[in-house]
This record gives C-alpha cells, structure tokens and sequence, in this order.
C-alpha cells in the first residue's frame, strides 16, 4: 500500500531515471526531505553533481511536486513539501487506519516462526521469556507486512532432560531429596501433589503463562511425533558411513563439518530429529521456516541451512534467528539464575512484579544481537521516567482529547483536515513523523528487527507531548486538523504497541 513518502519518491524516481531513496534532513531548515540521487547519477551522465540536482530540483518544482526544491552541498536536493500535502497526508493516515503502513512485502509467503521450544522441565524463564517477546514481535511484524505466519513450539517428550525430570518429581513423591543433577524449586514440590505424569500439568501452566504473555502458538509438536519420520528424512539426504556410524555430508552444503546421523550403536542423533522435523515443516507447505533460539546455538545456523539445501529448499528459506542473555538488574545488582537449583525467575514473577506490558516492551527495546539487563525498579514505575508509561501516557491522553471532542459532538471518522492557516513547526515535524512509520514498519520485518518499533514510538510520544505543549486542539480555528493529527498520532502509536504485544490504554 503506497504511502504519501514512497509516492513522492516514485515521482522523482520518474524524473531521475533511477530509484530514488528520501531522508529527512537533521535540521529542518534544510528541508523537509532530501536526496542524494544527484550524486550518484553524476559519474554516468558525465556531468557535474550540482548541474544533475538542478535540473532535477526543477523538474521537481514544474510538476508541482514541492514548494521548493534546492540544490545544496555537493549535490544533494532539498525538498520542501506543502503544508497541504502534510494535511492530506494525515486525512490519508486516518483513513487507512489499522491499514496504515502494511502489506509492505513484495511476495507473501507461508512462514513458520518457531520460539519458546523449552523443554517442559519447570516453567518458563526469563531467559524464554525474551524469546517469546523477540519471536512473537517478528511474527507480528511479518503478518502485518502481509505474510501468511504460523506460531509452533516445539518440546521434548523423551530424552535425558525429561528423564531427570521424572525422576525428580518421583524422588518428591517418595518423600526424599530430588537427585543431585535434577531439578529443584517449589514448582517440583507442586507437582509431586499431583497423580500421574507430570509433563501434561507442565505443559498446561506453559500454555497458560504464554497466553497471559499474549503469544499464543497454533501448533505444539512433540519430539516422539518426528522421531518417527527419521527413518524417511535420512533416505533422502547425502550419507556416508565411516566408523560404524551414518554421516550427513552437510560441510558440502555450507556447515563447517559434517554431521552425525545415526551413531554406531543404530540410535539416531539430535542430527536425525532435526533433519525429519525440518522436512516435516517443509511438507505442510511452509515458504520460509524462522527458527528463534538462544545465543548457545550459534551452530545451528549453518547445520539447519544444511539441511534445508540437502532436502531440496533454497538455504536462505531457512531463518535462525539468535538472540542474547536477558539479565534482571534490581537495586542495582545482578540476579542469578538456575532452573535447576530452583532459584530461577520464572516468566510469571516478572509479569507479576512489573506487569505485562512493561515484560513486553522492555525485552524487545534492544537488538536481539545485544545483551539486555532489565532494570526491574524502572519498569515497575509508573511514570514518564518508564519509556512505556511514557508512549502509553500518550495514546491515553489523545483518548481524552478525543473524548472530549466527542462530547462536543465531534466523530472520529468525520474529522476533516482542512487548513485555516500555516502548519506551525512542531506540527510539521510531528506529521512528517508519523510519515516514517511505513518504511520503519516494512525495514523492521525485513530485517526481523522489532527494536526499531519502542524506540519510533518513544520518538512519535515525544513530538507529540511537544506539539501539544506548544498547542491548544479544540477551541481553536485549526481544530479539524489538530483533531485528525491526533488521531493520526493515536493509531500509529497504538499500532506500534500493538506490534510489541503492549497494550494501547485509553486511560491512565
């Protein structure tokens, strides 16, 4: 869906003759948008810089596309767009609502997003708790940019970690201490109470905690359901025996060493259940398959991709995504963690201590690339001090703007952006923010990068307490185009919320 920035840039692309990319210039006095196309068209039209952006500055200016357009340093072209274009742009905004800035992606496709994926030994960390924040982010993001998103959480049903779990829980039971390599805590002491098999109660609480988190996955595949089809998968991948044991000639494919399939002692490898699950997810007709695991699995990016090729997909189809340690920081210090000492912090004591939204924003606000140390005092207060009280406060106040605009008989989805004067500077600025949202959003899923969306957000917040400092709404004769830029600003700032799993507040 073109927006008001992509068509003004198609239009000089039409003059230009190449694409042409817009930026908004650090000082406003230089412009509203600016190019560097001038520069790089030079060299193959054999001309100066400055001769290529005048001509195209004026070109701009005679098909009325600007209100002025300047040559500057070494050859940029600064643009300055009118402030009809800028009202336009906002009844535009208001009028796609929740459409605004989406369906950016050129090819949809079928995406499965993998996350969480812990094994049910105990409830869900902190550690989990940013891989569920940073994958159901991406998935927002992809299905907002048009793409068809599938959420599965993949656990172990078998296997030594379960065994230890058993054993730990019958250990309880008896009335005695759990294993020294088991597993430990109160959450164990709980589900001794319990008849039968603890995994299905394990798994029950991890559901529940997950869509107390707003994630709620479409699939939960068992470990034992693709161990069956190990046999199938391994028949079609590129082997070779050596000391008794079946190898995966993956190094030919792009991993850094081969592969162990099936061991000497017939049982098959961790290698195996991958290669059967990733054909398994291939056969339900998924495009592209995003794998989100924790920063010890740097290996797995090249054997995964590996595997992709070797079963006949293009390796890039194949995603993992890697992210960083998450640390809580509270009154100044670090906690430790172990789940198996049982003095871990569970997903569910951090959403009790600083809330679901504070859980959500805080672990997505920096690259997945990066380390967090979650300063548990500040998320839990509620002041202008906590970025998400501060982006929150400001939907919150737009909704008591436009309630009182209602009041007076004042409709939403009749406001009308009409000019009875010149658009003052921070309603400039706050109108080409807003502007920045369609390429943030589609740059954001492109890139699986859902950082980028908090901090626009805090940007968006801040340009608009600063416009409503400078500015009364109602009662004034700009009132109509105030009221649709604060509404502009309300659903730009709940969607970006919305893209985080936080919560758009009416009032607070």
């Amino acid at each position: 869906m073109p927006d008001p920035v992509s068509r003004l840039a198609q239009a000089l692309t039409d003059i230009a003759g190449v694409p042409v990319e817009l930026e908004r210039p650090s000082d406003a006095e230089h412009g509203d948008y600016a190019t560097n196309v001038a520069l790089r068209l030079a060299p193959t039209r054999g001309r100066p810089p400055r001769e290529v952006a005048d001509e195209i500055a004026a070109e701009a200016l005679a098909r009325g596309l600007v209100a002025a357009a300047e040559t500057a340093g070494p050859g940029f072209v600064n643009l300055r767009v009118t402030d009809q274009w800028l009202s336009d742009a906002v009844s535009e905004i208001v009028g796609a609502g929740d459409a605004f800035g989406s369906q950016s992606a050129d090819g949809p496709e079928r995406i499965q997003v993998e996350m969480v994926s812990a094994n049910p030994t105990g409830p869900l960390t902190v550690a989990s708790a940013r891989n569920a924040a940073y994958g159901d982010a991406v998935a927002r993001l992809l299905a907002f940019a048009g793409h068809a998103v599938e959420r599965e959480y993949y656990y172990n049903d078998a296997g030594a970690q379960m065994e230890s779990f058993h054993s730990s829980v019958e250990a309880v039971r008896r009335g005695e201490e759990p294993p020294e390599d088991g597993y430990q805590g109160d959450y164990i002491a709980e589900l001794a109470k319990l008849p039968g098999d603890p995994v299905p109660a394990m798994l029950e609480q991890i559901e529940a905690t997950l869509e107390r988190f707003r994630i709620h996955f479409d699939t939960w595949e068992r470990q034992s359901a693709v161990e069956v089809e190990i046999p199938e998968a391994v028949a079609l991948l590129d082997t070779f025996e050596e000391e008794g044991a079946l190898w995966a000639r993956t190094s030919a494919h792009g991993d850094d060493k081969d592969r162990v399939l099936i061991r000497s002692d017939g049982a098959p490898g961790y290698f195996a259940a991958d290669a059967a699950y990733i054909r398994r997810k291939y056969a339900r007709g998924f495009d592209r398959l995003i794998y989100v695991l924790g920063a010890d699995h740097h290996g797995y990016v090249g054997r995964l991709q590996a595997l992709a090729e070797m079963l006949g997909h293009p390796r890039e189809s194949l995603e993992v995504l890697i992210y960083q340690l998450v640390s809580l920081i509270e009154a100044g210090e670090a906690k430790k963690m172990s789940k198996r000492r049982g003095d871990v912090v569970f997903v569910d004591d951090l959403m009790d201590t600083i809330g679901v939204d504070a859980a959500r924003w805080f672990l997505v606000s920096r690259g997945h690339d990066q380390a967090i140390e979650l300063d548990v005092d500040l998320a839990k207060q509620r002041t202008q001090k906590n970025p998400v009280y501060y982006v929150q406060y400001a939907h919150a106040r737009i909704a008591g703007i436009l309630r009182n605009a209602g009041d007076q008989g004042l409709v939403a989805q009749s406001y009308k952006a009409d000019l009875a004067g010149a658009l003052s500077a921070e309603e400039r600025e706050l109108v080409k923010r807003l502007l920045e949202f369609p390429a943030l959003a589609a740059e954001s899923a492109e890139r699986r990068a859902p950082h980028a969306i908090p901090n626009y957000a805090i940007r968006v917040a801040d340009d608009f307490h600063r416009f409503y400092h400078h500015h009364r709404v109602l009662g004034t004769e700009t009132e109509g185009f105030r009221l649709s830029l604060c509404a502009a600003v309300q659903g730009i700032v709940a969607r970006c919320l919305d893209l985080i799993g936080v919560e758009a507040p009416e009032r607070m």
